[in-house]
């Protein structure tokens, strides 16, 4: 089993409540794909095997998860809640995670999509933070911090844009700025614009 020191020290960050979650998936990966390959990307730890093939992430509040090619594995869109980065939504607790079972056929899955060299349609490269028309003062703000650009850039171009069209609505450049502040925290914690509305688990 292959373990970066990086990702030991990340989980042993995180905060109480995310490390078991961590844990568990990352025993996960490497019990069906021994193989697998960690490493930080963009400040959060991801599992490679001939490419990258998913990544986990934790937040003040909660752990995110996701799939490379995602959108190509059936059983993952199945499941799949877009309240957070990557595919399965807000996870605070182990029993937020799909069974055992299930995140084996998924990452039995997504080895098989790299097996046969298959590119994703979302992620044939890594999507950058210019993917979508960001003003230059928004995004000069995002760069300044890494874990929040790390975040943005985990986000899809829609949940990019709901920030970027909330911001540049403000009547007034005190407005603005104040949204901007807010983006700016809720970003770091992992949030999406509109996370108050969505449904927790």
């Amino acid at each position: 089993m292959k373990k970066d020191k990086a990702i030991d020290q990340y989980i042993k960050q995180s905060k109480e409540f995310a490390q078991p979650i961590l844990k568990h998936f990352r025993s996960l990966v490497h019990t069906h794909c021994p193989e697998t390959e960690e490493t930080l990307k963009w400040g959060f730890p991801h599992f490679q095997y001939k490419g990258i093939m998913c990544s986990m992430a934790s937040f003040s509040g909660h752990c995110a998860i996701g799939f490379w090619k995602g959108s190509l594995i059936p059983e993952l869109q199945k499941i799949e809640d877009s309240s957070a980065m990557g595919q399965l939504g807000r996870i605070s607790d182990l029993k937020d995670l799909p069974s055992d079972k299930v995140l084996a056929t998924i990452i039995k899955k997504a080895m098989k999509l790299n097996d046969e060299g298959v590119k994703s349609p979302t992620h044939s490269k890594p999507k950058s933070i210019v993917d979508v028309k960001i003003p230059d003062y928004i995004l000069t703000a995002i760069k300044k911090n890494k874990k929040v650009a790390a975040n943005f850039t985990a986000f899809s171009n829609s949940q990019q844009k709901e920030y970027v069209e909330w911001i540049e609505e403000a009547k007034t450049e005190t407005t603005r700025i104040k949204r901007l502040e807010t983006m700016l925290e809720w970003v770091s914690e992992g949030k999406i614009r509109n996370w108050k509305y969505v449904k927790q688990k």
